[in-house]
């Protein structure tokens, strides 16, 4: 059920080895999916191809999610190579952060729109894009967090693209579901990642939740591996529109456990 041979997908958004984006690409190649990398600019390039190449795949593509015509490109290329495509994965999203450690009310009006922009626009954009590549039907995955419906701090404006983001996924499942195509995202707990790390108080952020979760830890990248594949397989067929949480069940909380309070 979890078999994912004869599938073929893009992942977007690796950035090295500690990054959700990869945990979920090598969760896919090992579950016997044929991958293609997108990235953005020669330095992203050069961390994505050794991963790629660990996984058998040599089809890597520059693309900028703000410009039209590198998206165009970029499926063009996937259908030169491929004709179609079963599954999507969106990792993108950034933010100034200097605008992420101060008060949100302070957001400037340009970090508000690039912030919405890459972090959820572009999601709707490749959607619309990979959509065509999937005449049989596929699966289209983002990755969200849960300061889209909880205030955190230093998550800021990115909480706001985040809560747009997961709207999205609700009408493009609504859109898309006729043509059998499954719209989802992943919520992880807090990681250790690129991104994570260069949001103010990550460290803390991730010892709170890995000391009160229920579970008693955070998320790891096998175990969101493991969930992009389910969403992807037939396993998955009658799964669209949701937020699947994968953070040891920290978002059931009201407080912290007892012992931490």
């Amino acid at each position: 059920m979890f078999d994912l041979k004869g599938k073929r997908g893009l992942v977007m958004g690796v950035a090295n080895d500690r990054s959700i984006a990869w945990g979920i690409a090598r969760a896919m190649a090992d579950a016997g999916a044929d991958l293609a990398f997108s990235y953005q600019g020669e330095a992203f390039g050069k961390r994505v191809q050794p991963l790629a190449a660990s996984v058998g795949s040599d089809l890597l593509i520059d693309v900028d999610v703000t410009d039209d015509a590198s998206l165009d490109g970029a499926f063009a290329r996937l259908k030169e190579e491929w004709g179609t495509m079963d599954f999507l994965v969106h990792a993108i999203a950034f933010s100034d952060k200097n605008e992420l450690t101060g008060r949100f009310i302070n957001t400037s009006r340009d970090n508000f729109r690039n912030s919405l922009t890459i972090s959820c626009y572009s999601f709707i954009d490749v959607a619309r894009r990979a959509s065509e590549l999937m005449p049989d039907g596929g699966t289209l995955l983002t990755l969200t967090y849960q300061g889209s419906n909880r205030v955190t701090p230093y998550y800021n404006v990115m909480g706001v693209a985040k809560a747009a983001l997961e709207s999205s996924v609700r009408y493009l499942a609504n859109d898309l579901g006729r043509d059998g195509i499954r719209v989802n995202a992943i919520s992880p707990g807090p990681m250790k990642t690129l991104a994570g790390a260069a949001i103010g108080g990550a460290r803390k952020t991730f010892k709170h939740t890995d000391t009160n979760a229920p579970l008693g830890s955070n998320a790891t990248l096998e175990a969101v591996g493991g969930t992009a594949v389910y969403l992807a397989s037939d396993a998955g067929a009658c799964t669209t529109g949701e937020i699947v949480r994968v953070d040891g069940g920290y978002h059931v909380l009201g407080m912290p456990q007892p012992e931490n309070i």
